[in-house]
């Protein structure tokens, strides 16, 4: 391993082989061919490296396993730096053995050892410097020096900083990139809906020929949903942010239409100010501290189920006994729980991060009502740590109600019971 010259005065280091029974590869061939050139200036910081690798590590085929193995070698150079030097190829060698080695990657078994070791020499990051017995070990001059020694060559390391710390700055970037359209997704997926009810509340009123119609872009806001996978990759996400941009704006082209022809409505005629709907867009609130000043309630908007419906419902399960079973879903709730219209929209707050889709949600609401559905959501969430799939659970709860073999009632009260039994043994 010493340095040797060629008929043309090139200085140059012979590409070793490793032991026993393993081949030479293409990678190993490219990295011992780099890491034999060994240009001068070259310094690198093996913590940031590692760093850098750690993000980068799907694209040089790295898992973390192999990363900790790649770290506990790291540590066997007493160096902070990685600085090859031109005039030795021995500077970067560690020559630790498998037994001290598995004890620094946390235990590690021989089998699994090897195995990471291998895909380091593989992605080019290491070379093996093989003995002839295949042990490692380094051999002392007589002043104490190492003169010969064989392991693992970190010089490809140093030699690849630069290339490490790109591809690492290239994936941060795709990933913030990543989650700014998941948060572009997520706020235009709030406006669709709010904007969608408001227009909802206004179709009907002063609305020409031209306009579009409030059922169509609902319909189509459902169907961009529809077909927005569970487990959407970076294309996907951009294609439902493009579209709930491009429904946004037309729904919002919608509403101004309205607003101003609602405006030049009133001004045509001081008659027509007096007209009012014989049904006000009013909302019922229920006081969530007792049940003494119930009102009356109407259909929520856009609903086709009878007012007696939703009354049953609320009188049948009072709020504040329904939060009494459920008390979690008041902490996903900015301003408390103080109406059912509050616990309406806390559910719809609640259901994404369960990982219940649009569609699922949808049908609940059909088969259980707005109401019952926002109370299963909010059992649902109480038991969210023995429930693996919210979604599917949902989904067969569903079913369960349409054929008549779900109740609310058995629900809360096993889960006032379960609180019960918990302060008793607190």
């Amino acid at each position: 391993m010493t340095a040797t010259r060629g008929s043309l005065g090139e200085a140059a280091r012979r590409i070793t082989a490793p032991f026993g029974a393993r081949s030479l590869s293409h990678a190993q061939i490219a990295a011992q061919a780099d890491a034999n050139r060994r240009p001068t200036g070259v310094v690198a910081e093996k913590w940031r490296v590692l760093h850098d690798l750690t993000d980068a590590r799907v694209s040089f085929g790295l898992s973390a396993a192999t990363l900790n193995v790649l770290e506990a070698l790291l540590t066997f150079h007493p160096e902070t730096v990685l600085a090859p030097d031109p005039e030795a190829d021995i500077d970067l060698i560690v020559f630790p053995s498998n037994r001290t080695l598995a004890a620094r990657a946390r235990g590690l078994s021989e089998a699994a050892l090897r195995r990471h070791l291998c895909a380091l020499v593989e992605a080019g990051l290491v070379i093996r410097r093989d003995s002839p017995n295949g042990k490692r070990y380094a051999r002392r001059g007589e002043g104490g020096q190492v003169t010969h020694a064989f392991g693992f060559d970190l010089t490809p390391l140093a030699l690849r900083a630069q290339e490490i710390t790109a591809t690492a700055a290239a994936v941060r970037a795709q990933v913030q990139a990543e989650e700014v359209a998941r948060e572009k997704v997520s706020l235009l997926r709030r406006d669709c809906a709010k904007l969608l009810d408001a227009l909802i509340a206004l179709d009907g009123e002063h609305t020409s020929a031209s306009d579009a119609s409030a059922a169509g872009l609902q319909a189509q806001y459902r169907a961009l949903l529809a077909a927005y996978p569970r487990r959407p990759e970076p294309a996907d996400v951009t294609t439902l942010g493009d579209g709930l941009e491009a429904l946004a704006l037309a729904v919002s082209t919608a509403l101004i239409s309205r607003t101003e022809s609602k405006k030049m409505s009133g001004t045509a005629a001081h008659s027509e100010r007096h007209k009012q709907s014989s049904k006000p867009d009013t909302l019922v609130y229920e006081r969530a501290s007792g049940d003494e000043q119930k009102e009356p309630t109407e259909p929520e908007p856009g609903s086709s189920r009878p007012a007696t419906t939703v009354s049953a419902i609320r009188s049948t399960y009072p709020l504040s006994s329904v939060l009494e079973a459920c008390p979690q879903v008041e902490e996903f709730a900015p301003s408390g729980i103080r109406s059912w219209h509050d616990l309406l929209d806390t559910a719809d707050r609640i259901r994404p991060m369960l990982g219940i889709s649009p569609s699922a949600w949808q049908d609940a609401q059909d088969a259980m009502g707005p109401e019952g559905a926002a109370i299963t959501l909010a059992a649902i969430l109480e038991r969210n740590d023995e429930i693996k799939n919210a979604g599917a659970y949902l989904r067969s709860l569903t079913d369960r109600k349409r054929s008549g073999k779900y109740s609310l009632g058995p629900v809360l009260q096993a889960l006032r019971s379960s609180r019960l039994q918990a302060r008793r043994v607190a």
